[in-house]
């Protein structure tokens, strides 16, 4: 665990250069042209998430990373279920959507409650997103990053980490867990990463994680650290009016809004974070 904690704290705090795009290239203001998923973005159901739609481009993003239909995709970390009420639906008919979350065997709990929930989540998680997009739940999989059935392990087309980097980083587990997502992947797999970005030259405390923001750089070399190569980069989710410095981290931003009313129409202008969208692939 010491080692685990000296590499990912040292990562945060690494600069430089991000290596040029190897074999994936993004194709500036793409557009999708697949009207299944055209229809779910726009369904009724979504009435509250469209909200937010101009700050995660979510047509543009699963462009950029490669997500058909037909694949098996595991999303990182699926929260409250944004991308979720997406990629469950969109894949229902051919591929195989899969939830991931960490290994709860590794996280200390502040009551037995909590303990509980989230231990019970891979069974709970299928029934949850069954009635956010009316998908069957047998469909739906769920499985903690330590679980999932040897059968699976190998055959995964894409696993999508939304802005989660910086907890796994927090959590001191980000080494263990892209380790064990690596071994989840086929071998022509890939991971797509959307992530809160810190300024190149930012200090360590405003981009360690604590404040939710990564430098690019630094995002690079934990991945390349464990077995994986940058194949291409996105600014679709760049926000440049983002100044990555607050004393409040990124949630000061919107949708959070941590100051309450303080500044309130100030960081509205702002609106969400600046965000890389980067795309690694196995390295042999």
């Amino acid at each position: 665990m010491k080692k685990l904690l000296m590499a990912s704290a040292a990562l945060a705090m690494l600069g430089g250069a991000v290596p040029a795009a190897a074999n994936h290239h993004e194709k500036a203001g793409a557009e999708m042209t697949d009207t299944s998923l055209q229809a779910i973005l726009a369904h009724e159901r979504r009435a509250d998430d469209k909200a937010r739609d101009g700050y995660r481009h979510p047509a543009q993003t699963l462009n950029f990373f490669g997500v058909k239909p037909d694949q098996t995709v595991v999303e990182y970390g699926p929260g409250g279920g944004w991308y979720t009420r997406i990629l469950t639906p969109y894949l229902a008919g051919g591929g195989q959507y899969v939830a991931i979350n960490a290994d709860s065997s590794a996280t200390n709990f502040p009551d037995r409650a909590r303990e509980a929930r989230s231990k019970g989540w891979p069974e709970s998680f299928p029934e949850t997103a069954a009635k956010w997009t009316g998908v069957d739940a047998k469909k739906i999989l769920a499985f903690e990053s330590d679980e999932m059935p040897d059968d699976m392990k190998g055959k995964v087309d894409r696993i999508l980490i939304f802005r989660s980097l910086h907890g796994m980083l927090n959590s001191n587990r980000a080494d263990s867990e892209l380790r064990a997502l690596r071994d989840m992947l086929a071998d022509d797999g890939m991971v797509g990463v959307v992530q809160h970005r810190a300024k190149p030259g930012a200090s360590y405390a405003m981009s360690n994680g604590s404040k939710g923001y990564l430098k690019q750089a630094s995002v690079v070399a934990l991945f390349e650290l464990n077995g994986f190569e940058l194949a291409g980069q996105s600014e679709v989710n760049a926000n440049p009016k983002d100044m990555s410095d607050y004393a409040g981290g990124v949630w000061t931003l919107p949708p959070v809004l941590g100051g309450g009313d303080t500044d309130k129409a100030k960081y509205e202008a702002i609106g969400e974070s600046d965000r890389m969208t980067l795309l690694f692939k196995k390295r042999s």
